[in-house]
């Protein structure tokens, strides 16, 4: 299992390219903290992507931005876990034409394919989009 870092040192190295892609991003953390671990009731989020996908950065930039908002729709307790599908046949199989796929976790560990958000929506939009898909 992936280590768990800060939101903002895994984009910052992600963009240098000093990081691998894949594993988990606790966005909901302070930038100070190194880790999340142990907090209570921790929603999943996946991103399938992979390496040089554009989408999928811009995405990840997106998501990074609607969590860092405050307030009373704030997202507390969600990690944000990138899969590179080239690291995985199956993924590449299912995903390789779809990429940036996004996915929650259920309470039963199954994943649920989430609507494509588009590059165009708010931060504010996305943040209210994830927050119904997890009610």
């Amino acid at each position: 299992m992936a280590a768990a870092i800060t939101a903002n040192w895994a984009f910052v190295a992600a963009r240098r390219g000093r990081r691998q892609w894949g594993g988990t991003i606790p966005l909901s953390c302070s930038l100070s903290s190194s880790s999340c671990s142990g907090q209570p009731n921790t929603r999943k989020l996946v991103l399938y992507s992979k390496p040089g996908c554009c989408l999928c950065d811009g995405l990840k930039e997106k998501l990074q931005a609607a969590f860092s908002l405050s307030g009373p729709d704030s997202l507390q307790n969600v990690t944000l876990q990138v899969r590179d599908i080239t690291t995985n046949p199956e993924w590449e199989k299912a995903y390789q034409y779809e990429i940036p796929v996004l996915a929650k976790e259920n309470a039963d560990g199954k994943e649920e394919i989430l609507p494509r958000l588009s590059p165009r929506l708010s931060v504010e939009i996305i943040q209210k989009k994830l927050l119904a898909a997890f009610s």
